[in-house]
């Protein structure tokens, strides 16, 4: 017998090749055919959000009941964090501290989820926003945007897929916050807050409207020194002594006005009042009552403050993702200008049954007058 090139034997080259490759191709045919035979099946039944998520988003999907409940809150990002993700945590007792380095180290691989907000700071301006979100970015459970999103009031329009962008990776059990204190005089944002969740917790840090309305206008002052004075853009007429509502400064100082809009989509129990006073003389007492309303553990305590006689309000004796005291930047605490004592009587006058009303709203008495 004679044998071919290749070692074998000549008469059995391309014919026995052929069988070999047809029987071969049959058999990849059918695997492949009764693969997808068995997964038609799983996936024709399969919720939706299985999939299309790649199988760690299924495994999340799996282990986490707010997600089965909720999974249009939630969007999965498996890319790694920001170094920024580092800043995460300064719990200092209970354990919170191991706890904390073991969620920062969750985060900073890439794990947890993009949420929208679940509380929201929405006013109001001038009150105190900014010093209550970087108390509460202390706590390890908190995880805030720092600049204000102005969704609900500017950018609604890119939808809620660009506002949950915005928003810091959690994990669970974490809560996700922003501040945009335009929202509490905004017409249509509790409507908008409302429909994309019923649950959202409000808090509104609100302040004796007369010294709000003088902080409101020294910030413009600052930017803008050529601007009338506080007296000319108070009245509409001096002599009458007629307030001019339709000027911002004043108009926000209406509360009760305002609040009325909220409740008619939120009931009070979903609206926490921060006293803009109390958080000066008593950040821990404040914190405290914030810490309860968002179902917090209270971990926040007087330990981590100390008050700067200088600018006049509390600090931090360590901020979020820093072994530093922190205060508050240079725009805040500025000095007042010397307003006439007459305009300031004026205005209290002018409050004062708006602020009746809202004290009664609140059932809480904030003694501004």
């Amino acid at each position: 017998m004679g044998y071919s090139s290749s070692g074998g034997p000549a008469g059995a080259g391309p014919g026995r090749r052929s069988r070999q490759l047809a029987l071969a191709g049959s058999s990849m045919l059918a695997l492949w055919l009764y693969a997808l035979y068995s997964c038609a099946g799983h996936c024709a039944t399969a919720p939706a959000h299985e999939r299309a998520a790649p199988p760690v988003a299924a495994v999340a999907v799996a282990s986490s009941a707010r997600l089965r409940a909720r999974p249009e809150l939630y969007y999965y990002d498996s890319a790694s964090e920001n170094n920024n993700n580092n800043n995460d945590n300064n719990a200092e007792s209970d354990g919170e501290m191991e706890r904390g380095a073991s969620a920062l180290s969750s985060l900073a691989s890439g794990a947890g989820f993009r949420r929208l907000p679940q509380a929201l700071i929405i006013g109001v301006k001038k009150g105190g926003t900014r010093a209550l979100l970087e108390f509460l970015r202390v706590h390890p459970d908190v995880r805030a945007v720092g600049a204000e999103p102005h969704f609900f009031d500017r950018n609604y329009q890119n939808g809620l897929q660009w506002y949950r962008d915005l928003m810091p990776k959690t994990l669970e059990g974490q809560i996700t916050m922003e501040k945009t204190p335009s929202y509490f005089v905004t017409r249509e944002a509790p409507a908008r807050i409302y429909a994309m969740s019923r649950d959202t917790k409000l808090i509104v840090v609100v302040r004796d409207p007369v010294t709000r309305a003088i902080s409101d206008y020294t910030q413009t002052l600052s930017k803008k020194p050529d601007i009338p004075s506080f007296e000319s853009l108070t009245f509409k007429n001096r002599t009458t002594g007629l307030i001019d509502t339709s000027w911002s400064a004043i108009q926000i100082g209406i509360y009760a006005k305002h609040l009325d809009n909220w409740l008619q989509y939120f009931p009070m129990r979903q609206i926490l009042f921060v006293s803009g006073e109390r958080l000066i003389s008593d950040p821990a007492g404040e914190l405290g009552r914030v810490q309860d309303f968002l179902g917090l553990k209270r971990i926040i305590t007087d330990k981590h403050f100390y008050f700067n006689q200088t600018k006049g309000f509390p600090c931090l004796k360590k901020a979020e993702g820093s072994s530093k005291p922190h205060c508050l930047g240079k725009t805040k605490g500025r000095t007042h200008p010397n307003i006439d004592p007459e305009v300031v009587q004026r205005l209290r006058d002018f409050y004062r049954p708006f602020n009746m009303k809202f004290y009664q709203m609140t059932g809480h008495n904030f003694g501004w007058d």
